[in-house]
C-alpha cells in the first residue's frame, strides 16, 4: 500500500514496519512536511483498526488516512498552520480533537480515544493527573460538557444531575450555593479552574456567583484526591476548563435573553486563531430582582484566553476570569416576613499562566502559575424589622408560624437585628499565588508515571469594624506528588500514588491513594457486553478556613496574651480535618454497550472536624489537665468561660456511607438518557458543639422533651442538610437544528435546624424545632430547548422549577419560583462540528 506526499513515496508492504516509518520521516523532511501520528484505541485501550482519520485545516480536509491493524496512523502534510483531526469508526461516536499548530518538520503525536456510540465515557484528567479515558480509571467521575451548560446561567442545577452530590442554595438566584458530596461538608471540595485552585482559604466556595460564561466543561471527581491536589480535595474535585479560539478568522457569538422577575442576561464572545496564536474574549451581564424584597442580584463576568504555540510541541497560555457581583441578603424570609436591608458584594480574579512542552513523545511537562484574588463584603446597612423590639432594643420580625417537614410547628416572633452600631460590615479576603510543576513519562503503552511539585503562598484577611476586629494570616504550603498508572493486558487497570505535604498552619501530612479496576468480562457484543469491578482507597485533609483559624482556642489564647498558658497546656493550632475513604463498585454494560449501569458503595470516615465548643466545657476537653490546670484555662478564657461562648477545636467526628447508582443509554443518534439514585447513611459519632450545654450541666434545648441540636447535629443523628435519598433523571435530544433537554432532581427530607437559639422575643428557645426531617423533600423539574432558524441564528428557551416547588432551599428560605427565559443566539464565523 503506497503512501505518498508530493513526489515522495514509500512502499510499506515491501519493508519492515520500523524501516518504513524511518523512511517516511525522511521523506517528510525532504518534502518539508509535518508528521501527525499516533494510535487509535477505544476507551479500554484496545486498538481500533480501520478508523478513518481526517486532517482538517480552515474547514477543509487536507489529508486523510486509515488506522492500521495495530491502531497506528500517520498523516504527512506539506503545509503549516492550525489543524484538527476528525476520527470515525463503526460503533463509535465521531471524535473531533482540539485544534493544534503544526509547522514544517514538526512531529506531532496525537493518540486518539474513541467513545462508544451509545453511552458517554469521556477523557478525564482529575483521576490520574493526565488525560485518561474514564473507562481506564477506577474513579467515580461525571463530566458536564458544552451541551449541558449551554442554556444555563450557573452550575448549581447541573451539579445536581450526578450521583453522590447535593446542592444547597440559601435563597434565590445569587445567594450562597454550596456543594455537598458523599456526606462531606461544603468546604470538603477542591474547586479548580484551568488547573488553579479558586476556593477561599479553607476551601469554601460559593457557586452562587459563578457564571457559565467562558466555561467549556467541568469534571466532578467524587472521592478523596489530596494525593494529586493537596489540602481541600477531601470528598470531590470540581475541575472546570475555559475554551480557546479555533477558527482561522474572528468568530463572534452573541446571546441575549429575558424572563420573568425582571431577569435578563447578555453575553458576547469573540474568538479565533491565526497561525501560532489563538484568542478568546467573553463578557456577560446578568440581572434579576428575584421574588423577595431587597433581593436584587447582578453579576458581570469577563474572561480572556490567549495561547501561543512557538512550535508544534510547545504551548504558552494565559487565562483570566474576572467577576463582580452584588446581591441583596433578605435573610430567612419565612422566619420574619420582613427582609434585612443588607447587601453582599464579591470581586474575584482567577489567573492561570502556563507553559507546556512535549519534550519527547513519551515525556510531557508543564509549569503553571496561578493567581487568585477574592474579596467579599457584607453590609447590614441599618436595623430592620416589623417595628417591634425586645427589652434590649433588638428588632423583631412579624409574628410567624414555622412548620417543619416533620409536622412540628412553633409560633412567635424572632429577633431579626440586634441593637448595635450600624452599618454592620464584614470583609473577607483570600489571596493565593501558586506554582505547579508536573511531568508525566510514558514508559510503555501499559505504564506511565507522574511527578509534581506545588508551592503556594496564601494570605487572608477578616475585618469586622463594628467589633474592631482585624485579623490577617499568611500560609506557605508545598507538596511533593508522585503516582503511577497503567494496565496489565488492558484488563487490569491501576493507579497508585501519594503526596508529602507541608502546611505552615498544621505541619506535615501524607495522602496515599490506590485505585483498581478489573474487566471481569471484556466489552463485546451481546446482552452482557462488559463487566468492570472497581475499588478505591484514599486519605485526604483540608485547611481550616479563616473564621475557624481566627476563632480557635489556640488563637484566642495567643491573641489575648496567654501564649504561655497555651504552651504549658499543650494547646496548639487547629489540626487538619481528615477523611479516609473506601469505595467499591461494578460497572455493567448491556446490549452491545447501548446501556451502562454503574453502582458504587462508599465509606467515608471523617475525623478532627472543627466545631465551636462553649467555654465552660473547654477546660474539661483538653486532655491530661489537672483540676488546677483546668482552673488556669478557665481564668484565661475569661468571659468566654463565664458566658459559655464557643471557640473552634478539632472535636467532631462522623461517618458517611452510601450507595450510588447511575444508568445511561443512547437511543438512536440523537437521544441520550441518564438517571441515578444515591442512598446516604451519615451519622455524627462525636460532637461537643450542640451537646455542650448538657455536658457542662447547663440548659439543653428541647421541644416537648425532644433534644434539639440548635447549631449543629447531636451525636447519633444525621448531619444537617444531607438527605438520605437523592436522585436525578435527564433526557436530551440533539439533532442538527433542534435540541432539547429535560432535567429533574429529587431529594428526600433532611435534618436541619431553624438556628433560632435564644432568638425569640424573650431571648428564649421557643422557635427551635426538632432536627429530624426538618427540611422538606422536593422535586425540581427543568425544561429547555433551542432551534436553529438558519445558519448563525437560533432561538432558545429555558424553564426551571416547573412544579413551582418552594422547598428546594432549606427551611426558612423560599426557593425561586418557576422561571422562564427566552432569547436569541447569533453567531458569525462559528465553525461547525463534524
Amino acid at each position: 500500500m503506497p503512501v505518498s506526499v508530493g513526489r515522495c513515496s514509500v512502499r510499506q508492504c515491501a519493508l519492515p514496519r520500523a524501516l518504513a516509518a524511518l523512511l517516511m520521516l525522511l521523506g517528510a523532511a525532504l518534502c518539508s512536511a509535518a508528521s501527525i501520528h499516533g494510535v487509535v484505541t477505544d476507551t479500554t485501550g484496545a486498538k481500533v483498526s480501520g478508523a478513518a482519520v481526517l486532517l482538517v485545516s480552515n474547514g477543509k480536509v487536507v489529508a486523510s488516512t486509515v488506522s492500521e491493524a495495530d491502531g497506528s496512523f500517520q498523516i504527512l502534510t506539506g503545509i503549516s498552520g492550525r489543524f484538527f483531526l476528525v476520527v470515525s469508526a463503526k460503533s463509535f461516536r465521531q471524535l473531533q480533537t482540539p485544534d493544534f499548530f503544526a509547522g514544517r518538520f514538526n512531529s506531532i503525536q496525537r493518540n486518539l480515544v474513541l467513545e462508544p456510540a451509545w453511552v458517554r465515557q469521556s477523557i478525564v484528567v482529575t483521576a490520574t493527573g493526565t488525560p485518561t479515558p474514564e473507562a481506564q480509571t477506577s474513579a467515580a467521575i461525571s463530566v458536564l460538557g458544552p451541551t449541558d451548560l449551554a442554556r444555563h446561567i450557573g452550575l448549581g442545577n447541573e451539579l445536581r444531575m450526578m450521583p453522590g452530590t447535593f446542592v444547597v442554595q440559601d435563597g434565590q438566584l445569587g445567594s450562597q450555593t454550596s456543594l455537598f458530596v458523599r456526606g462531606g461538608d461544603s468546604n470538603d471540595n477542591m474547586v479548580m479552574l484551568d488547573g488553579v485552585d479558586i476556593g477561599d482559604l479553607g476551601n469554601e466556595f460559593d457557586f452562587g456567583n459563578l457564571s457559565t460564561t467562558a466555561i467549556q466543561s467541568a469534571e466532578v471527581y467524587r472521592g478523596p484526591d489530596s494525593n494529586l491536589y493537596g489540602a481541600g480535595a477531601m470528598t470531590s474535585v470540581v475541575n472546570m476548563t475555559t475554551p480557546h479560539g479555533t477558527t482561522s478568522f474572528p468568530s463572534l457569538l452573541f446571546q441575549g435573553s429575558a424572563g420573568n422577575l425582571n431577569t435578563s442576561r447578555e453575553q458576547l464572545e469573540l474568538a479565533g486563531a491565526h497561525k501560532k496564536f489563538d484568542y478568546l474574549g467573553a463578557f456577560s451581564w446578568l440581572q434579576t430582582s428575584n421574588d423577595l424584597p431587597r433581593d436584587q442580584f447582578h453579576l458581570a463576568t469577563s474572561a480572556a484566553n490567549l495561547g501561543w504555540q512557538p512550535t508544534g510541541n510547545t504551548q504558552i497560555r494565559a487565562i483570566v476570569h474576572y467577576a463582580v457581583s452584588a446581591t441583596g441578603v433578605p435573610n430567612a424570609w419565612n422566619f420574619y416576613h420582613v427582609a434585612d436591608n443588607a447587601t453582599q458584594k464579591n470581586q474575584n480574579i482567577f489567573l492561570s499562566a502556563s507553559i507546556s512542552n512535549q519534550t519527547i513523545a513519551a515525556f510531557h511537562q508543564s509549569l503553571t502559575y496561578g493567581l487568585v484574588r477574592k474579596r467579599e463584603q457584607y453590609s447590614l446597612w441599618k436595623q430592620s424589622g416589623s417595628g417591634a423590639f425586645d427589652a434590649y432594643g433588638d428588632s423583631l420580625g412579624y409574628p410567624v408560624t414555622i412548620t417543619g417537614a416533620n409536622g412540628y410547628s412553633v409560633s412567635g416572633q424572632a429577633i431579626l437585628d440586634y441593637a448595635q452600631k450600624y452599618p454592620y460590615q464584614t470583609q473577607l479576603a483570600s489571596n493565593r499565588d501558586e506554582v505547579f510543576y508536573k511531568g508525566d513519562l510514558t514508559f510503555s503503552p501499559h505504564l506511565a508515571a507522574l511527578v509534581a511539585f506545588n508551592f503556594e503562598d496564601e494570605r487572608g484577611l477578616e475585618n469586622v469594624p463594628t467589633y474592631s476586629t482585624h485579623e490577617t494570616t499568611q500560609r506557605t504550603n508545598y507538596n511533593y506528588i508522585a503516582s503511577v498508572h497503567g494496565d496489565i493486558k488492558t484488563r487490569f487497570f491501576y493507579t497508585l500514588g501519594g503526596s508529602l505535604e507541608h502546611y505552615s498552619l498544621f505541619g506535615t501530612q501524607t495522602s496515599p491513594r490506590a485505585g483498581l479496576s478489573f474487566y471481569a468480562l471484556r466489552p463485546r457484543s451481546g446482552a452482557f457486553s462488559g463487566t468492570r469491578i472497581l475499588f478505591n482507597f484514599g486519605d485526604a485533609v483540608r485547611e481550616p478556613d479563616l473564621t475557624d483559624q481566627f476563632g480557635s482556642l489556640h488563637h484566642f489564647l495567643v491573641a489575648n496574651g496567654y501564649q504561655a498558658v497555651a504552651n504549658q497546656l499543650h494547646i496548639g493550632p487547629l489540626a487538619a480535618p481528615a477523611v479516609r475513604t473506601y469505595q467499591g463498585g461494578v460497572s455493567q454494560s448491556f446490549f452491545s454497550s447501548r446501556v451502562m449501569f454503574t453502582v458504587n458503595y462508599f465509606h467515608n470516615q471523617f475525623g478532627r472536624e472543627i466545631e465551636y465548643v462553649g467555654g465552660r466545657l473547654l477546660p474539661k476537653l483538653v486532655p491530661g489537665l489537672t483540676p488546677a490546670q483546668q482552673q488556669q484555662l478557665a481564668s484565661a478564657l475569661g468571659f468566654y468561660y463565664a458566658d459559655n461562648y464557643g471557640l473552634a477545636v478539632n472535636t467532631e467526628a462522623y461517618r458517611a456511607q452510601g450507595i450510588e447508582a447511575d444508568v445511561q443509554s443512547g437511543i438512536g443518534r440523537y437521544i441520550f438518557l441518564r438517571g441515578g439514585y444515591t442512598w446516604l447513611d451519615a451519622v455524627v459519632e462525636r460532637s461537643f458543639d450542640s451537646d455542650n450545654e448538657a455536658l457542662a450541666g447547663g440548659y439543653e434545648p428541647t421541644y416537648n422533651g425532644i433534644p434539639i441540636g440548635a447549631l449543629s447535629p447531636l451525636v447519633g443523628s444525621r448531619p444537617f442538610r444531607r438527605p438520605p435519598s437523592t436522585g436525578y433523571f435527564t433526557a436530551t435530544y440533539d439533532a442538527k437544528r433542534l435540541s432539547a433537554s429535560f432535567t429533574s432532581a429529587f431529594a428526600s427530607r433532611s435534618n436541619d435546624s431553624t438556628f433560632l437559639e435564644y432568638q425569640d422575643a424573650n431571648g428564649g428557645n421557643s422557635l427551635l424545632l426538632p432536627n429530624l426531617d426538618l427540611d422538606h423533600g422536593y422535586a425540581e423539574l427543568n425544561l429547555g430547548g433551542s432551534y436553529q432558524l438558519f445558519s448563525g441564528l437560533a432561538i432558545f428557551i429555558q424553564a426551571n422549577n416547573l412544579l413551582n416547588d418552594q422547598h428546594i432551599a432549606p427551611i426558612g428560605y423560599p426557593s425561586l419560583p418557576m422561571t422562564v427565559r427566552t432569547g436569541l443566539r447569533m453567531g458569525w464565523g462559528i465553525r461547525k462540528h463534524h
